[in-house]
């Protein structure tokens, strides 16, 4: 965010966060992409350095602030890193609403100290093999055992997938209402019988993201881990996706600023003909396109924060958010790209690394073309 939306408490975080980053992150990433998975160590130096929980209660060991520009501060230096495997972001905005929201008394003593700790990373299952952005279409099912549930199904793409120590599952629990009438949130924990993890998916890009397969083979859940109201699963859902995609814009565009900048920097030192390609007029002209473009980005994305952190954020001006800045992004780097000529396409050059980390950014947290659907509908058309 720009400064003056910031408060010295804010800069200051973004400081610390900014130091950690490059203290504990940095060093180690392109050992971690190699790996496949990020160490779990790190969850617990984050939650030592007080980023994980910010928005949880202070008697769980969380920072007790509800303001996402705290949340935007942790994302925005991870990505200006380069740090594309850190899935803090998931933890932080997308998984913690639903706890802080959702969970009983019982259920937050029990998860929300390591939740903030590090010692348990968490994710969220909602997508499957065969239904993506379409929630209506998911199959998996739990069935009423006495006081337990009885869960079977499969899920894909779950980032965290391996990691993973607490996971919310979207299940049907009426098959007979409709998916938004009959699904609700069921909490697996790591070591439960017949919660089994698939193989760490490769991906073209997010090299050091676990991502993986779940599979759930009658995994008997306590009725106690069920989140929130029975059968309003697709309601929570609905009330939590506007932050999920407006944490992917910030990510957008600060990732897309970070390119940018990357590039100014080699038109200026790179020469062809004997002159600084940036003195050429057409660089000039895709420079000044980009710069004007990632303005308005930025101008939107900051208000769309700060309506959120005053409580009025709707999932229109998010889906808004998210589908134009991620769009912005990939364009953005494939001219970045395009200007660094042959090296662009080298792996050494952070433009390379960018070009493919980006583009599931229009995918993930519901496709761009699902966004144009919640807008258009918003029109009455």
């Amino acid at each position: 965010m720009r400064d003056r939306h910031l408060d010295p408490e804010h800069i200051a975080f973004r400081e610390s966060v900014r130091e950690f980053v490059r203290r504990e992150v940095t060093p180690y990433h392109e050992e971690w992409e190699k790996a496949g998975i990020v160490d779990r160590e790190l969850w617990r130096k984050a939650g030592k350095q007080g980023l994980l929980g910010i928005d949880v209660d202070e008697e769980y060991g969380g920072g007790g602030v509800r303001d996402f520009r705290y949340l935007a501060a942790i994302s925005e230096e991870i990505v200006r890193a380069g740090a594309s495997g850190v899935g803090f972001g998931l933890h932080n905005e997308v998984v913690a609403p639903y706890l802080n929201d959702l969970a009983t008394e019982e259920q937050k003593a029990r998860w929300m100290p390591g939740f903030c700790s590090g010692d348990i990373i968490t994710a969220i299952a909602m997508t499957e093999p065969g239904a993506g952005s379409d929630l209506q279409g998911i199959r998996t099912t739990a069935v009423r055992d006495g006081e337990d549930w009885i869960l079977n199904g499969a899920k894909t793409f779950i980032t965290n997938g391996i990691n993973s120590d607490l996971v919310i599952v979207v299940a049907r629990t009426d098959t007979e209402a409709k998916a938004s009438k009959g699904t609700s949130l069921l909490v697996v924990e790591r070591g439960m019988p017949g919660f089994e993890r698939g193989r760490n998916l490769d991906k073209i890009g997010l090299k050091a993201q676990d991502t993986a397969e779940l599979f759930f083979n009658d995994v008997r859940v306590p009725g106690v881990n069920l989140l929130g109201e029975l059968n309003q699963g697709f309601y929570h859902l609905m009330h939590n996706l506007p932050q999920e995609r407006l944490g992917i814009a910030v990510a957008a565009v600060t990732g897309a600023e970070a390119v940018f900048e990357g590039t100014v920097e080699y038109c200026k030192s790179r020469t062809a003909f004997g002159q600084a390609i940036g003195s050429f007029q057409n660089t000039r002209f895709e420079l000044a396109e980009m710069a004007t473009e990632l303005d308005i980005a930025r101008t939107y994305l900051d208000d769309c924060i700060m309506r959120h952190v005053d409580g009025e954020l709707d999932a229109v001006q998010a889906s808004k958010a998210k589908w134009w800045t991620t769009d912005l992004q990939k364009r953005v780097v494939d001219r970045c790209l395009q200007l660094h000529g042959g090296y662009g396409y080298m792996m050494e050059y952070p433009v390379a690394k960018a070009f493919i980390d980006s583009r599931v950014q229009a995918i993930y947290g519901g496709t761009n073309e699902i966004m144009k659907e919640i807008i258009g509908r918003s029109l009455g058309v």
